[in-house]
């Protein structure tokens, strides 16, 4: 293969495209898979497989999440915090190295897995963004995302292991409107049964304008999360 590295990042239509066919999905910025396993060994076995053919730079590229029912895979060129051509042909590689195990690179929806591919974002609605940003930076031990370090920029867990924050600016106070809310990130063909879902559950539609970029949800108490995909934002929204 070609090592293109931080060559020039991929639009999400791209990436996405790129990748769908093999089970893989456009999630926040990253290429995500599931492969569902029946034990930690086998979980290992893949894993070494998946590292193997990722050559010298899968430490660039690659993060792996063991469990002993699944092995979560995610793929982005990491110095750019952004997808590169290098990114989707690592995900034809691991897909190939996958399915020479008898398993298969998936699970980006509940019909595939009972908890498929996601991301979660804390979003945190802000009067002065620049000065309370250093405060939940510190708090949280969290990073600048690559790339990124504006003073109205969302922070990261440096390890990826939590959730990311942004801020969202506000115009003027709104003290009977929740202030910190939840975006979950899914795939694209989850996102409008996953919507369904939390409606059938007793949820509320706030706001459908944007969808099928996101959904505003709540409880029946008013606490909102938004239901989110990568879909139509190159086209409708700005990058984040």
């Amino acid at each position: 293969m070609n090592d293109l590295g931080n060559g020039a990042p991929l639009s999400r239509t791209a990436a996405s495209r790129a990748v769908e066919a093999i089970g893989w999905r456009y999630v926040l910025g990253a290429l995500c898979t599931s492969v569902a396993v029946t034990s930690l060994d086998r979980a290992l076995q893949i894993t070494s497989d998946v590292v193997a053919v990722g050559g010298q730079q899968v430490d660039d590229h690659l993060r792996v999440d063991l469990r002993p029912d699944r092995v979560e895979l995610s793929l982005q060129t990491r110095a750019i915090g952004a997808l590169t051509v290098r990114d989707t042909e690592l995900a034809r590689d691991i897909s190939a190295a996958v399915a020479r195990r008898g398993a298969v690179t998936g699970g980006a929806t509940a019909t595939e897995l009972a908890r498929p591919v996601q991301m979660l974002e804390m979003a945190i609605d802000a009067l002065d963004i620049p000065t309370i940003r250093p405060f939940w930076k510190a708090v949280m031990a969290y990073t600048d995302e690559p790339g990124t370090g504006g003073p109205d920029d969302a922070i990261v867990d440096p390890v990826g292991q939590l959730p990311a924050i942004w801020f969202q600016q506000m115009d003027a106070p709104r003290p009977q409107r929740n202030r910190v809310h939840f975006d979950i990130t899914v795939a694209h063909d989850e996102a409008e049964p996953r919507v369904r879902a939390a409606l059938d559950a007793g949820g509320v539609l706030v706001d459908d304008s944007y969808a099928r970029s996101f959904w505003v949800l709540a409880d029946v108490e008013g606490n909102e999360v938004c239901v989110c995909t990568w879909t139509d934002r190159d086209e409708r929204l700005p990058d984040g």
